[in-house]
């Protein structure tokens, strides 16, 4: 499902306009991108969690170089489904 759909659902379950939705569905995603940016974490109870996990600094090889490099401290965004979210796709 891509946006584009996501939008034609909620038009079609809410009777709202297309351009209206495509606001909020835009609003929304570059709400959860600028928090989780600035290390903060987004619940949304029943659906699941945004969080931002740190990646510890690790060696790694570079095959065709046969080489080792070292790969820095990072974040990473991730996302952990709630239980009711599970329980509903698991029927």
């Amino acid at each position: 499902m891509t946006k584009a759909d996501i939008v034609n659902e909620i038009t079609k379950k809410t009777g709202i306009d297309k351009a209206s939705v495509l606001q909020s569905v835009e609003a929304f995603m570059e709400v959860v991108k600028e928090s989780l940016g600035k290390d903060e974490n987004v619940y949304l109870r029943g659906f699941g969690s945004f969080v931002v996990k740190k990646r510890k600094q690790k060696t790694a090889r570079n095959i065709s170089k046969n080489t080792t490099i070292i790969i820095p401290e990072h974040n990473i965004p991730t996302f952990k489904p709630a239980k009711t979210f599970v329980l509903s796709v698991k029927d």
